[in-house]
């Protein structure tokens, strides 16, 4: 009976390992920067289209609707820093925060990748970060 549960086991521990398999932890750190990179050039070049892109969808739909106009034209408008060098990368499962001289950007994984959730967010003590460009 233990051989039975010991293979139950080794089967529930290898289901997990392949349904959380999304790549170990600097894999997903690096991910995560590499796409606030992109997000970050597309900044400095004034592309509005990437910029919308590489935001959730979440995050897209309240920037449309606080704005009252698509994100290629709310976007350009938001006060976003240029952000300086990366200070540091945290992953937390699927939600990531990359943290810049001058700014710091949230991001979420979803099935197409890395999205962006918050942009432009300012530490305040005690509370949660100000963010130009967040998610509802």
């Amino acid at each position: 009976m233990s051989g039975r549960w010991c293979g139950v086991g080794i089967a529930v521990a290898t289901a997990l390992a392949t349904v959380s398999g999304c790549g170990t932890l600097a894999e997903r750190r690096d991910a995560a920067a590499s796409e606030v990179t992109r997000f970050e050039r597309a900044l400095d070049a004034q592309q509005p289209e990437r910029l919308c892109a590489a935001l959730a969808p979440s995050t897209r739909e309240e920037l449309e609707q606080s704005a009252k106009q698509r994100c290629e034209q709310a976007i350009g408008e938001q006060d976003l820093p240029s952000a300086g060098a990366v200070r540091g990368v945290d992953v937390y499962g699927d939600q990531a925060r990359v943290v810049f001289e001058h700014d710091t950007v949230f991001l979420a994984r979803f099935s197409a990748g890395w999205k962006v959730t918050a942009a432009g967010c300012l530490p305040r003590s005690q509370r949660p970060y100000q963010c130009e460009i967040k998610g509802g």
